[in-house]
């Protein structure tokens, strides 16, 4: 059955985090996946380095992840802006939503990294933390690949403090994680081909390495801000300047 408005605006204030099992199936599935293929094949090779991330860049299988589909792409746009998943942005942040950002993201088999544990919203740097993150599985995603593990009610508690990882494609992680009450509460999410995980932006989540040597774990993220939100661009904009310079002093980029 599909939960109504008021039980995923419930769940979402209550445990920061709602689970839409086969939000996407069939012929609608088939074609979105088509599409990423597509999108892989013939549009990544020509997007700029800082664009594009792979755990060994000199290795096209250990592509990790994509930055803004929807700006280089009219299928992923329309798919962004007109759709189910832009409708759900919006009764999720009660009101109109400004789409932000498109991804892709995989671990490869046998080299995906861990995703360290954060928070969102450090890297948005808004005025309300006002924006959701939308996690759509492509493949069967569990413990052994690296499924999403979240922290119920922790976007409840403002934000953690943060600081630099080594993690390629997300560069900030939460220092004091574990305390008990995250060990306590943490659960995992694992998912099907179609599911779909939202997320406030405050609330703690993490993913462990893929452990698989033969699967990966391939999703796509919609980030979406509310309107009522205020980006401090020149803060975002020095740090994707101090970033992308980073990765390129590490050969990663």
């Amino acid at each position: 059955m599909t939960p109504s408005d008021s039980e995923l605006l419930e769940a979402m204030e209550t445990e920061g985090f709602v689970f839409l099992p086969n939000f996407l199936n069939g012929e609608a599935l088939t074609e979105l996946t088509a599409h990423v293929d597509r999108f892989i094949r013939d549009v990544v090779p020509t997007l700029r380095p800082e664009q594009v991330f792979y755990e060994d860049k000199s290795n096209p299988e250990t592509l990790k992840q994509i930055q803004h589909m929807n700006t280089h792409d009219l299928w992923f746009h329309d798919l962004f802006t007109n759709s189910r998943f832009q409708e759900l942005a919006e009764v999720l942040l009660k009101g109109p939503v400004v789409p932000k950002n498109m991804q892709y993201f995989n671990k490869p088999p046998g080299v995906g990294q861990p995703t360290p544990p954060h928070q969102d919203g450090y890297y948005f740097m808004l005025n309300p933390c006002e924006a959701i993150t939308m996690w759509f599985a492509l493949d069967v995603v569990d413990e052994e690949n690296g499924c999403v593990r979240y922290v119920p009610g922790s976007h409840r508690h403002g934000m953690r403090e943060h600081s630099r990882t080594q993690t390629l494609g997300f560069s900030q992680g939460i220092t004091d994680y574990p305390t008990d009450q995250d060990r306590k509460g943490e659960v995992t999410c694992p998912a099907q081909p179609g599911d779909l995980l939202v997320h406030d932006a405050l609330t703690i989540h993490r993913a462990d390495a893929n452990r698989s040597c033969t699967r990966s774990r391939r999703a796509l993220g919609f980030i979406y801000y509310s309107e009522r939100a205020r980006e401090d661009r020149e803060a975002h904009t020095r740090y994707q300047r101090r970033l992308a310079e980073d990765l390129k002093s590490q050969g990663k980029i």
